[in-house]
């Protein structure tokens, strides 16, 4: 009897299997399709708009941040230094010398680039905690030198980015309305996306897997360690510049919270809730947390002792991440 309901139950679920193995093989070879169709949806699936655009940005800020820590091993605690200078570069362009946003933008995506050069040149011969510390400190110097400058507004931030309207080739946005604001950052994130994929497809992305699983022997390969390191340390910052001049339009100010280390921080909680490593898991961890944080301080106002208490519990629980635990359990099944 047992074995005449295994055989009647088995070839369902056998096939239920294949079809998902199915779903899972083609998600996978369609990776930038299917976070754009996604994300196209999105914010009908969350409870407000601006959440949805939260996520959006805080989530490109933790896919710039795993480039370099999930792909390339490297574990930065500095990475609010490159959402800062993106977010004061569009913010200072826009509001003080009426910068149009297409010129502010790269502008600031530049400027972030450069900044990780100076901090990369400084501390990519270092390694392990060394270069956590290091990239921590570089990051306090990047806050005092701009909470310094008169321009960025001290402690008060700085205030009156002000895009109410932007022009995407035939189409005309109001940045006033919610919605149309989200898909004015989605069209952003889908081009990062892409390029994101490009990269990771690239033997450049080859050679950044390979210094993340043997250092020494990717050098013995032949592969010029410390140059792969700091070019992915300069394209880490140049997704994370690209969010925090999204964030200066979204929020229209820039508060100096940008380029504080508790920014650093959090990065690396959003980075290890989705899953290191991972193309969407980023997108994961910024959903989880903002979600947690939105409902929780809604509830309390020591909303930080849920958000660590549920972290603690995913990092004893799901080590790999949500999305990583997924794809995980996805390619054991196949």
């Amino acid at each position: 009897m047992k074995e005449l309901s295994m055989s009647v139950i088995t070839p369902p679920v056998a096939a239920s299997f294949r079809s998902w193995q199915e779903v899972f093989r083609m998600v996978a070879k369609h990776r930038v399709l299917a976070t754009v169709v996604f994300f196209a949806i999105f914010p009908w699936l969350m409870p407000y708009q601006s959440l949805a655009i939260n996520i959006l940005i805080y989530g490109l800020f933790a896919v710039g941040f795993n480039l370099l820590f999930g792909y390339t091993g490297l574990l930065s605690f500095g990475h609010a230094a490159f959402l800062g200078v993106g977010a004061y570069t569009a913010g200072i362009l826009i509001a003080q010398h009426n910068v149009p946003w297409w010129a502010a933008v790269p502008t600031a995506v530049a400027a972030g680039c450069l900044v990780a050069l100076v901090m990369g040149l400084l501390a990519i011969r270092t390694r392990g905690i060394y270069f956590a510390m290091v990239t921590l400190a570089l990051s306090q110097c990047v806050y005092f030198l701009v909470y310094q400058l008169p321009a960025s507004g001290g402690e008060n931030g700085l205030r009156g980015v002000n895009v109410p309207e932007v022009s995407l080739l035939v189409l005309k946005l109001d940045l006033l309305n919610p919605l149309q604001k989200y898909y004015f950052v989605f069209t952003f994130v889908a081009v990062a996306m892409w390029l994101l994929s490009r990269i990771l497809a690239s033997p450049f992305g080859g050679a950044i897997e390979a210094v993340r699983e043997n250092e020494a022997r990717a050098r013995a390969c032949g592969f010029d360690v410390e140059r792969t390191k700091l070019l992915s340390f300069v394209l880490s910052a140049g997704f994370c510049a690209l969010a925090g001049a999204l964030n200066a339009i979204h929020l229209s100010s820039v508060p100096i919270e940008t380029l504080d280390y508790a920014t650093s921080g959090m990065v690396v909680m959003l980075c290890l809730l989705g899953g290191m490593g991972t193309y969407f898991g980023p997108f994961v961890g910024a959903a989880l947390f903002l979600l947690i944080q939105d409902l929780a301080s809604s509830w309390t106002e020591h909303w930080q002792l849920l958000v660590g208490g549920v972290f603690v519990f995913f990092v004893l629980f799901f080590p790999k991440g949500v999305w990583g635990t997924f794809l995980q359990k996805a390619s054991h099944e196949r």
